[in-house]
């Protein structure tokens, strides 16, 4: 989930969450302490009776007071001549912030509280012009009275006071708890949401973090949870840097052991003709080449070995430029026909001379043309061709050059009987610096770039090379390239 999406979600979580709490609780718990609070004072169990003033809440006590007085002295009003009862009675009522007074005959019969002076209470029960308002505004005090009249022929009145100029204990009480419950509903939702966002920033920093540490360590084989938000984005980021990180390194790994695998082939490949100069350079100054003939053979010897030393570092020249991809190229359209002849002239001059025979065969259109780089083509041709040379071991060798039409391509085929490769080295044969057989071919000299050079030069014409082979019968290298169709001018 998007960051963007959990910070809306947070928005409205915040405010339907504490109104949905609060109005889980008020169901829950704050319903039934209203209804207790009826019960206990006997008023009304409507919220609004409880928010509402002082004195409508007293008043509203007094009235059920004054209920329970009646029933009382509707029961029996002879009971409110004893004293016991009215003491009961009158502790009853002090729960709610009320006492009572009677009144017999013009003289006080009972006053339920000594805190109150008698001037107050005269005050109100006295004063027959006497608001009950004003008297509450004056004394804190709301009042009011019930007559009674008793069995032996007597009158009274019972008066109950209840004092207003403070809340109810309870009433405090459950709006301390009510406001408690609001704190509380706001720390769970702060809570719940800074967990939430903290969770789901701080966990993938901290996968970061642990990534930084491992590649900071050099540690690059390790997996990173990728998440669809924008932190998710920022760690694919960083394990695509960290994949980079270790293509890199193994690129580097890999760069170093083949330059030491081609330090390692130069050193061999060149000690060899150095030798072979340095022993007849020793034998010309010894004076063993001692007639012209030997003299020539000598020198003959020298100058083949030097040319091999010219091709090898030749070819690390090229191959310099291959690891660089600044091999130089000057293409243009080539007859396939024309161009091929002159280079089967060539090779079949080179060939005879070594004792192996040359078949060349044409099955092109004789219009037919490639873009092609005619140099680097023919570098191609020569290095396949030595290669299949290097390694005959046929004492009737022979190497073909077939041309083919394949619609839109022609196929450059050269075949030779020499001893071929294994189908487990097949595969591998165009790779740096690799060597079906590393004794052998060390002793045939090579760098072991060869046909490595000869498939990048392949690609970049646009083409592809493959090899079949079948060993002790002979090896076949087959080159697809595009043919070449001039554009009419428009």
């Amino acid at each position: 989930m998007k960051l963007r999406t959990r910070l809306i979600i947070a928005f409205f979580i915040i405010l339907i969450m504490p109104v949905a709490l609060f109005a889980l609780i008020v169901g829950a718990l704050v319903v039934p302490q209203l209804r207790m609070l009826a019960q206990t004072y006997g008023v009304s169990n409507e919220l609004s009776t409880f928010a509402s003033t002082s004195f409508e809440v007293m008043t509203a006590i007094a009235d059920s007071l004054e209920h329970k007085v009646l029933e009382e002295i509707n029961e029996d009003p002879d009971q409110f001549l004893d004293m016991d009862f009215l003491d009961e009675l009158n502790d009853s009522f002090a729960d709610r912030n009320s006492y009572l007074v009677l009144r017999v005959e013009d003289e006080y019969q009972y006053i339920g509280t000594t805190k109150v002076p008698i001037d107050t209470i005269n005050a109100a029960v006295l004063d027959d012009k006497v608001e009950v308002y004003d008297f509450a505004e004056q004394e804190g005090q709301i009042y009011s009275h019930v007559d009674v009249h008793f069995t032996d022929g007597r009158a009274g009145q019972v008066y109950i006071f209840t004092r207003i100029n403070y809340q109810l204990p309870e009433l405090r009480t459950f709006l301390y708890n009510l406001m408690m419950i609001v704190l509380l509903i706001l720390a769970l939702t702060a809570v719940v949401l800074v967990t939430w966002i903290y969770r789901s920033i701080i966990h993938p920093i901290g996968s970061l973090r642990v990534a930084a540490q491992n590649i900071r360590d050099g540690n690059l084989d390790f997996d990173m949870e990728i998440r669809n938000d924008e932190l998710g984005e920022l760690a694919g980021d960083f394990d695509a840097m960290r994949k980079r990180l270790k293509d890199n390194a193994q690129e580097k790994i890999q760069y170093d052991a083949e330059s030491k695998q081609l330090i390692s082939n130069i050193s061999h490949d060149l000690k060899t003709p150095l030798t072979a100069i340095k022993g007849y350079v020793e034998g010309i100054m010894d004076g063993v080449a001692d007639t012209p003939e030997k003299m020539d053979r000598y020198l003959r010897t020298i100058y083949t070995k030097t040319n091999d030393m010219d091709k090898l570092i030749d070819e690390l020249t090229l191959y310099s430029k291959i690891d660089t991809n600044r091999i130089p190229y000057n293409f243009a359209p080539l007859d396939v026909a024309e161009y091929f002849e002159d280079c089967a002239y060539d090779l079949e001059t080179e060939l005879s001379a070594k004792g192996i025979k040359f078949a060349y065969f044409n099955y092109v259109p004789g219009d037919t043309q490639v873009m092609a780089d005619s140099e680097q083509l023919r570098r191609v041709i020569n290095n396949i061709i030595s290669n299949s040379v290097k390694y005959m071991d046929n004492d009737q060798g022979l190497i073909t050059l077939k041309l083919s039409d394949h619609g839109d391509c022609i196929l450059i085929e050269e075949e030779d009987n020499g001893r071929g490769i294994s189908q487990k080295d097949l595969p591998y044969i165009f790779d740096r610096f690799y060597r079906a057989d590393s004794s052998r071919n060390s002793a045939k000299g090579g760098s072991g770039i060869g046909l490595a050079i000869v498939k990048k030069i392949v690609e970049d014409h646009g083409g592809r090379i493959w090899a079949t082979s079948k060993e002790h019968t002979g090896t076949v290298m087959h080159i697809e390239l595009r043919k070449y169709t001039e554009q009419p001018q428009q």
